[in-house]
């Protein structure tokens, strides 16, 4: 069984924990670590774990959100940390005592139960790589930082069960909001975040492969945003009731859900 709680996510600070089990051992997966380590370590504590519970930290790119104290972490509690060769050359390349493993695209590996499949995404990084991971029963996706849906995208999560997906921005609150052309530009384009309407046709896309469960939007903006766009969204291409979308926020995250 896989169970996952995303301990903050937007441009705030991205973390979150995906526990599997598997016979009498359970495995943590942190994924991204964009939070000062006092407040992470706080943050775990609210959802009843520990730091040195953690097995593996996957670090999905360079980005101060994302990243955070991901290395402090890693030395302090002798965690292995994984992320691409593009995104290790960009944090310039820091000294991780032993601990860096380098993820590459379709390459696999294990995090106890838990099979990690490393996916590359158009975004705004040097080498930017989302995830899918499964028990061997369920497969759950994690995709929070993507400009736009490539076909490879699709053909990765095709399977999932649950979607951890960002739903960045509403685009009419983008187009009138104060950010100046430039930044509307960054985060609106290819390589930026994904519009509501953008995650809920790539959810409607994942439901019609077959599988999918349920959708939990992510790394919603504070500016250019409401969640109650996002869930009504992704109510609509999933067919069930906005009350059935949950929503991961930047301050509390998301309380503990089942793959």
């Amino acid at each position: 069984m896989i169970r996952f709680k995303s301990l903050g996510s937007g441009s705030s600070g991205n973390a979150t924990v995906v526990q599997a089990r598997g016979g009498t051992s359970v495995a943590h997966l942190l994924v991204d670590c964009g939070l000062g380590i006092r407040e992470l370590d706080k943050r775990l504590r609210a959802a009843g774990m520990l730091a040195d519970q953690i097995d593996a930290v996957f670090i999905t790119h360079e980005h101060g959100d994302h990243i955070g104290c991901a290395r402090a972490l890693a030395l302090r509690e002798r965690i292995p940390v994984y992320m691409s060769e593009g995104t290790y050359a960009a944090i310039g390349e820091p000294d991780f005592e032993g601990l860096l493993r380098i993820a590459c695209d379709g390459l696999a590996f294990e995090v106890g139960a838990l099979q990690v499949r490393p996916l590359t995404v158009p975004h705004d990084a040097r080498e930017p790589l989302q995830l899918t991971c499964t028990d061997g029963d369920t497969r759950l996706g994690v995709v929070t930082d993507l400009g736009h849906v490539t076909a490879h995208v699709m053909q990765e999560l095709a399977g999932c069960a649950t979607l951890l997906l960002e739903c960045n921005h509403d685009e009419d609150m983008l187009r009138t909001s104060s950010y100046p052309p430039f930044l509307k530009r960054r985060v609106g384009g290819p390589y930026g975040h994904l519009a509501n309407s953008a995650a809920a046709a790539l959810a409607q896309s994942v439901l019609a492969a077959g599988g999918l469960r349920q959708v939990v939007a992510a790394h919603l903006s504070e500016q250019n945003n409401k969640p109650e766009l996002a869930r009504a969204a992704l109510a609509q291409a999933l067919g069930c009731g906005p009350g059935d979308v949950h929503v991961a926020d930047g301050a509390s995250g998301s309380g503990w859900l089942t793959a």
